[in-house]
């Protein structure tokens, strides 16, 4: 091998919130490739738009499926696992050419596809540049902190099955709710069982030109997918 595998996490959005780092291997990449819904530009080559050198290889990473079948279809996770095996082999392939660059936004360890790709991979051959996580970027443009004093925060996922997150909303002082899309009326009912909804903010494209922030309880139809519903912390301050 005469190249690594390096994710960058591009942060929350803003190109100004990437870190030095991804930037510098950004601009100086000459292999990128980022995962995207197939037939759509992808978030991550948005996000560099302008960034990456005129003479580079670019790598679209169509999935094999998003929402096309549930989650909990056999087919779902059987299509997703070969689709991670075949890049893995392929930039694998592409690394003994020199460095080959992996777009994430956030951060590549919290959600992001890059970790079913660095499970796969020789350590030896990968770099993992850190990024600020998108949840960071919405509760700052909330212009509120999401926690006081003790308060504890929950992360949860709206794919949780609805009395899962009534129970864990309930349970926490303070929540960041990701994954929403399709979850939304299911986790509306959530928050109003565990008495929280009336507190509710959903961050739509934090940090992003299209930001929008709106209370939940105003939000009508649907989200899109770069959406954050924010809870905050209401605990011990000086």
């Amino acid at each position: 091998m005469t190249g690594k595998i390096i994710c960058l996490g591009l942060g929350p959005g803003d190109p100004e919130l990437m870190s030095v780092k991804s930037h510098r291997i950004l601009t100086s990449a000459r292999q990128v490739a980022w995962f995207r819904k197939a037939g759509r530009a992808g978030q991550a080559r948005r996000m560099v738009q302008g960034l990456i050198h005129e003479d580079a290889r670019e790598l679209p990473m169509d999935y094999p499926v998003t929402t096309e079948i549930p989650l909990s279809d056999p087919r779902y996770n059987a299509l997703l696992s070969a689709f991670y095996d075949d890049w893995t082999t392929r930039l694998s392939d592409l690394a003994r050419n020199g460095d080959v660059v992996v777009l994430c936004e956030g951060d590549p360890f919290f959600y992001g596809s890059f970790m079913h790709l660095y499970t796969r991979l020789p350590r030896e051959l990968v770099e993992v540049v850190p990024g600020i996580p998108g949840m960071v970027g919405c509760w700052t443009a909330s212009g509120q902190p999401i926690t006081w004093g003790d308060d504890i925060l929950t992360v949860l996922p709206a794919t949780l099955p609805e009395e899962a997150l009534a129970r864990r909303l309930a349970e926490t002082d303070a929540a960041v709710v990701m994954k929403i899309g399709r979850n939304l009326p299911k986790l509306v009912r959530a928050l109003h069982s565990a008495g929280k909804y009336d507190r509710a903010v959903l961050v739509e494209y934090g940090t992003m030109p299209e930001e929008r922030l709106r209370p939940l309880s105003e939000v009508t139809g649907d989200v899109p997918y770069f959406s954050i519903v924010l809870i905050h912390g209401q605990g011990r301050r000086p």
